[in-house]
């Protein structure tokens, strides 16, 4: 084998375990973009949740009387508040 077939040689070979390295990247990321988006889809559906128990608040508190009225008041701001906090922080995956 001459100098320039081991070079040749050498680079080859380097070329074959960077190609390795970067299809292990690519399986890498590829797992990260889909655990990013089962995180994304669990948090959508919490926020969902979150939605649908302020709705049930709001049917209580429109059909309370005056003396649960501000007892449902403040669930009901606390609420709105946890659901504003929830689809903020969801938004953020998605920018």
């Amino acid at each position: 084998m001459t100098l320039r077939d081991s070079y040749k040689a050498k680079i080859e070979a380097q070329i074959e375990e960077e190609t390795a390295r970067i299809a292990m990247l690519k399986a890498r990321a590829k797992r990260l973009a889909a655990d990013a988006q089962i995180l994304s889809m669990e948090e959508l559906a919490e926020t969902e949740a979150k939605l649908e128990a302020l709705k049930g608040k709001l049917g209580r508190y429109l059909g309370a009387g005056e003396g649960a009225f501000e007892d449902l008041k403040h669930g009901v701001e606390l609420a709105s508040r946890n659901l504003a906090q929830a689809v903020r922080h969801a938004a953020k995956r998605f920018d």
